[in-house]
Order: structure tokens, then sequence, then C-alpha cells
């Protein structure tokens, strides 16, 4: 018989397989891409990015370096320091290290550990969108966790440990539904730990030992499927967490808890590993804990722990470390800890025990130290009396507020006070009492009525010599921005008013009389929350007559772009509400203030200008003019930033409400918003801190604003934020809509009642479209 694969044949077709499977072809972007994380960490392959014959994807795995492809695709890359491997310089840049990495589309598993990096995680980190595993571990990292990871979404596991990561752990941390490994440990993090975590449901691993985290634990019991909580090293207490009993270790050790443990444990019939050392425990020790049936590990040392032990008590059979040290046990030391077994370690001194070797204390000793350490009664009536002030305190300033609200509105405490039919009855009678300022005066209605706010000039034809001469004959340093359709100038007219002028080079050759329509459009840009237009010029062409170039006029607006106020000037939050509404009054007379109406404006943080009261001016207008080969124009921006681009929609107008969203985003959250993923990310934020408590809506705002905005407030301009970036433009809210609930914001802010009981089950009201 012959043997397997004896013949030449069979032993051919047998490497060719080998070949076949193993040997993946990469796309160029994805060599290229792996060429450029190659240069940029130096490490662990020293490969000629010149050579295209390179099969990367059957490098020899080894303890340092493995890259996985799968179907034409590198799907994992795993790579660690080791002794005399050089740490990457700390001048790299982690933007486009991450960048690199975002090349390739089918990366599910990064791990990254002992390599030096250092500084914080770019924003480009959220466009790693196929991403399952991130471990970066024993690194420099710093900073807080960056919320572009929500673009990370099909996320299982996280680990950071041994980092210096600052800051909170994020509330949005539950949006990873999948997450079933969090690991923190070792870093620099701190506050209270977010209730958000009670919905990570397939969490199985919570690590977030040695960070300075303090407070209560929250209630973790629904989280069925967790099997390690390690939340040692912290300064959490003083209450005992309420955990599920299929957990298999829990480290407690190094924190503040007081009392609760022996009321949680009984049950714990899967836990192999307690250890609750060095907390304040002052409560009796529960033998039980010493039989669980699958305890190997348990240690409750330096805490108050009292109560007797017996020879007779039993032990779990694969118990092999306890440490009973420094508490105030009483009693005989339990025969089954002294077996004299190599393997299984006992500590207990620092106890009153009778029996064993370990240095004890009296039995006295124990005694009167467990009866001292219970709170007296006295100690306690000292503290009722702060706690009756802080309630009497707020009583009365309830009551107080309540009686400022009956007198000017009347009914707004009352049962159905804030119920959606009668909000707007509601506000049109506390504005009587309490006037906003951002609602429209007389003197603003008649501005709007004359198509443009008062003191400019009349719309007029300037002639070419004027152009030329308020731009010294186009003189480069009056060139202000460039961009698809022309150059930007700023100008000096004979009056000494400073103007922003358009050079538009003009397409097809044709007359005056084909612009006719176009100029009459021009001139109703007129509004006090537009850049308006002052007028235009014709330059022809010297052998036929037809325009060359059109030159727009339009008003100078001196201070800067939204987004540039927003990030430098940090101004507080009733001024946010206020820019919001002035851009929405902006859009809301583009689309109904003329005829006929501009839509699909284009608008965004870096086309709203603000003048020289810091009043909102449109900079964006979808003229027809300026529109003859494309959807949208930036009138005035040399903005060099990326495009947001939103959904495919049939109703214009609700182009410009996804627009006014994502400009809300920026308004509210303090920071640029520059992709498709950033919109989504933020969104995706806004919409979980919309369900969570105030604590975590404010974690969501621009830090400069935490103090001083009412949450009822914040609340509704997410909502309406959220709202208007719907995908289907039928949910989202007519720009009218939009109007009026940011009034309704702006009202809350004014009142200052944005935390009162009344207001909190209130909600913005849109009208069905």
């Amino acid at each position: 018989m012959a043997k397997p694969f004896s013949s030449p044949f069979f032993l051919l077709l047998f490497i060719i397989l080998l070949q076949t499977h193993f040997s993946v072809q990469l796309p160029q972007s994805q060599l290229q891409a792996f060429f450029t994380i190659q240069q940029i960490l130096n490490h662990p392959l020293k490969l000629n990015s010149l050579d295209q014959n390179i099969d990367v994807c059957s490098t020899e795995p080894n303890p340092y370096f493995t890259i996985v492809c799968y179907e034409e695709n590198i799907t994992q890359i795993h790579t660690q320091g080791f002794i005399g491997f050089a740490p990457v310089s700390g001048n790299i840049s982690m933007e486009a290290l991450f960048t690199a990495f975002a090349a390739l589309p089918g990366l599910k598993v990064l791990s990254l550990v002992s390599l030096g990096l250092w500084g914080p995680l770019p924003q480009t980190i959220g466009n790693l969108s196929s991403l399952e595993m991130l471990n970066l571990s024993s690194n420099n990292l710093n900073g807080t966790i960056p919320v572009e990871m929500l673009g990370l979404r099909n996320l299982q596991t996280i680990v950071l440990d041994h980092n210096k990561f600052t800051g909170e752990v994020p509330f949005w941390i539950s949006s990873f539904s999948g997450l079933t490994v969090l690991s923190l440990k070792n870093n620099s993090l701190n506050g209270l730990l977010p209730s958000s975590f009670s919905r990570l449901g397939n969490l199985r691993i919570l690590q977030l030992s040695m960070n300075n985290f303090n407070g209560e634990v929250p209630d973790l019991s629904n989280l069925t499927n967790l099997q390690v909580l390690d939340l040692g090293n912290n300064s959490l207490g003083p209450k005992f967490p309420t955990l599920h009993n299929k957990l298999v270790t829990l480290v407690l050790k190094r924190n503040k808890f007081r009392f609760g443990m022996t009321h949680n444990l009984s049950s714990f019939y899967q836990l192999q590993k307690l250890d609750v050392s060095s907390n304040e425990f002052v409560e009796p020790f529960l033998p039980s804990l010493l039989s669980l049936p699958s305890i190997g590990y348990l240690s409750i040392a330096g805490n108050k722990f009292h109560g007797m032990l017996l020879k007779n008590m039993s032990c779990g059979a694969d118990i092999k470390y306890v440490d009973l040290s420094f508490n105030y046990l009483t009693g005989d030391l339990p025969a089954c800890l002294k077996l004299g077994n190599k393997s299984q370690i006992v500590h207990y001194r620092g106890n009153c025990l009778s029996n064993g070797r370990q240095r004890q204390h009296p039995y006295a000793f124990c005694h009167n130290e467990a009866l001292a350490v219970r709170i007296s009664p006295q100690r306690r009536k000292e503290n009722e009396p702060s706690s009756k002030i802080v309630v009497a305190m707020s009583i009365v300033g309830a009551t107080s507020l309540a009686g400022l609200m009956v007198l000017g509105v009347g009914f707004v405490f009352s049962k159905h006070a804030f119920k959606k039919p009668r909000t707007r009855v509601i506000l049109e009678k506390a504005k009587v009492l309490y006037p906003s300022k951002l609602f429209l005066d007389a003197r603003e209605i008649c501005q709007m009525a004359k198509l443009g706010p008062l003191g400019l000039p009349a719309y007029r034809n300037f002639l070419l010599d004027e152009i030329k001469e308020a731009t010294a004959n186009f003189d480069v340093s009056n060139l202000i921005g460039e961009g698809s359709y022309g150059q930007v100038y700023k100008g000096i007219l004979g009056n000494d008013n400073m103007v922003a002028i358009r050079c538009l080079k003009v397409r097809k050759r044709r007359g005056i009389q084909a612009y006719t329509h176009d100029v009459e459009l021009l001139s109703k840009l007129r509004h006090i929350h537009l850049v308006s237009a002052l007028g235009h010029c014709f330059e022809y062409n010297s052998e036929d007559s037809t325009v060359s170039t059109i030159y727009l006029v339009f008003e100078f607006v001196p201070n800067g772009t939204l987004r540039d106020f927003i990030s430098g000037q940090k101004p507080i939050w009733s001024k946010r509400i206020a820019v919001a509404v002035e851009v929405a009054k902006g859009i809301q007379f583009l689309q109904t203030g003329m005829m006929p109406g501009l839509y699909s404006n284009n608008l965004k943080t870096t086309n709203v200008l603000l003048d020289h009261s810091l009043h909102v001016k449109l900079n964006s207008y979808n003229l027809p003019l300026l529109a003859e080969n494309k959807n949208k124009v930036n009138m005035l921006s040399s903005s060099g930033s990326k495009e947001v681009s939103k959904p495919i929609v049939k109703q214009d107008d609700k182009s410009d409400v996804y627009d006014f969203g994502v400009i809300l985003l920026e308004i509210i959250a303090g920071r640029e918003i520059t992709s498709d993923n950033d919109v989504s990310v933020m969104k995706d934020l806004f919409e979980v801190g919309i369900k969570a408590d105030k604590i975590a809506r404010k974690q969501i705002l621009d830090p400069a604003v935490h103090k001083e905005c009412p949450d009822n407030s914040v609340k509704t301009v997410m909502e309406v934020c959220v709202k208007s970036l719907s995908e289907d433009p039928n949910d989202r809210p007519s720009i009218e809509d939009v109007l009026w609930n940011l009034h309704f914001a702006a009202q809350v802010q004014d009142l200052g009642q944005g935390d009162s009981p009344s207001r909190k089950s209130s909600s913005p009201v849109f009208t069905s479209q």
C-alpha cells in the first residue's frame, strides 16, 4: 500500500493549497498604510516599503509582532515592546498613526503594548469603525478618554491599563452594547463611576483598580454576565456594591467600604477570589465565606471585622489562600486552616484568637475595640442639625421659587402645567413679567419688514474703478479668502466703509440682461442676521461686451467666525442660546423672507460670522448666480475644513435645518465638527445624554458653561439638536419650531428655573410636518 502523499504530484498539490490558503494579496492602499505604521513605530520589522513583492500577511508571527489577514484585508495587528526595544519617540504624530490604522477597513483587533506611545488619543481614533478589540496598555498615553471613540460601534474589548489617562469614565461608555471587557487599571482617572455601567449587559470583565475614583459604586446587579470585578486601590464606598451572584473574582481592596458585605455574599457560589482587604468594614465576619464551594482566595485583612471563629468550621475544598490579619476576631482558628499543607497559605495575626502560632492580641483588646467602633448616639445628634438646616434651606428656596412663579405665570406648578398642549400658553404669559432679551422687539420687527437692518446704504451698481480703488487694484495684501467661486478681497469705499468683495469669473458668455433676475435676488439679501449685499459690478469682454466678471459687494463683518468665537471666547450659556436663535432667524429669513426663498445654503460655523456687537451674520447663500454648476456654495468662507455632508433630501428647507443641527452641536459641546463621523458620534452622545441625568448631561457641555446653565434649558437645546439631525427629513422640525423651542430654552434660562421639579417633565414641542 502506498504511503499518503508519497506521490510527487500529491506533494506538489499540497504545497499549492497551502500557498493559496495562507497567501493574501493586499490592496496597495493597505500595504502603503502598513508601511506608514511601521515607519512611525519603527518596530518590529525592518521592511522596505519600495519592495512591492513583500507578502506582509505571510510574516512569521512572534511574541512581539503578529499580523493576521483575511480576504485581502489586514484584520489584526499585535505588537509589543521588548527588552532592548527603543520606545517610540515622543514627537511622533499620533494623528498620523491612527489615520494610517483607519486606512485598514477590515481591522478588527489592534494591540499596541509597551511601545512608549505618548500624548492624548487623537480624534482620528473614531475612524476605526470596524475595530472590535483595542489594547493600548503600558504606554504613556494621557488626557481624557476621547468622545470620538463613540465611532467604534463594534468594540467588544477596551484595555487601556497602565497609562496616564485623566478625567472621569465617560457615561457614554454604555453605548458599546457589545462590550465584554473594560479594563482601565493604573491610570489617573477620577470622579464617580457612571450609573450607565448598569446598561452594559454583556460585560464580563470590569477592571478599574489603581485610579482615584470615589463615592458609591452604582448598582451592578443587572450585569448578569459579569465574572471579574476589580475596583481595588481607589476611594470608593462606604456601602458595599450591589452585585449579581455569578461573580468569579471580586477585588475591592484599599478603598473606603464600611458596611453591607456580609448581607450580599452568602449566595455567591461561583466566587473563587474575594479581596476586601484594607477597607473600613465594621461588621460581623461571615464564616460561610470560608466554605463557599468555589472559593480559593479570601482576604479580609486590615478591617474591623469582629466575631467568633470555631475549630469545627468548614472550609471550601479549593481554598489555597486566606488572610484574616488585623481584625477583631476571637475564638479558635478553624482546623481546616491548620492542615500544614504547603500549598495552603494562611495569615491571621493581629486578631484575638486563642490558638495558632501567629501573634495575637488579648481577648479584651478585640472585645473593647469592637464596641468602640460603633457610632455613639451623641455623634449622630451632632450631625442632625446640619442636615435639618440643609433641608430647611431647600424648602425655603423651593417655596420662594414657587411663589415667584405663581405671581408671574399663575399655574406653572399646577399638575398639568408642562404638558405639551399648554407649554406655549405658559411662555406667552411668562414673557409679560419676564421678558427675554431674545424675543423679537418692535424695532427688530420693523427691520425685518424693511428687509434689512437700518444704517445700510441702498443697494446699487458699483463702477469698476470704485472696486479697484477699494481693493488697491486687488492688492494681495487685501486678499482674505479664496474658494471655488473666486477670490474675496477686503476693500474700503470712498466713504470709508469697509466691504468684502467677491470676484466671480463667469463661465458662460452672456449679456447683462441674463443677470437681471440674479441682481434682483441679490438685492434682497438684507437682514439683521445676514451678511447683507450692498451692490454689484459687471466687467465686460472687450470683443463682444458679454459679462466676464461679476463683483459682489457685501458688508464687512469684523469679528471672525462663530467657531473662533466659541473656541476662543468661551461664551456663557445664555449667549450661546442667543447665537443659536440668531442663526435660526437668519435661516428663517432666507427661506421665507424673500421670494423665491433660498434653501440648501451649506451653513456651518465657519461661515457664520459675528459683527462688532457680536451678533450673528450668516455668510453662505445658495444663489443661482453662484450655483450654476454646484448645488451648494460657501459664500465667503475660505475654511479648509472637511465638509460635513448631509443625507440627500427632497425638502430643501430641511437641509438647512440639518446644517443648523450641526452648528448646534458645536455651540453646545464647544468642539469642532469637521466630518460626518464627528456628527454621528456627537449625535449618539447627545441621545445618550438626553436619557441620562443632569450630571451626565453636563459632561457633554463645553466645560466653560458647566456651572451656569439650567438643566432643563440644556436638555431642550439638546433635543432640538438631535431632532434637527434626523436622517429622515420628515422627522426634522421646521425652522419655526426650532425657533420656538430655542425661545423656550432661553426663557428657562432667564427665569433660572431649569432644575425645578415641574420643568423636568417638560420637553420641546414639535408640530407635525
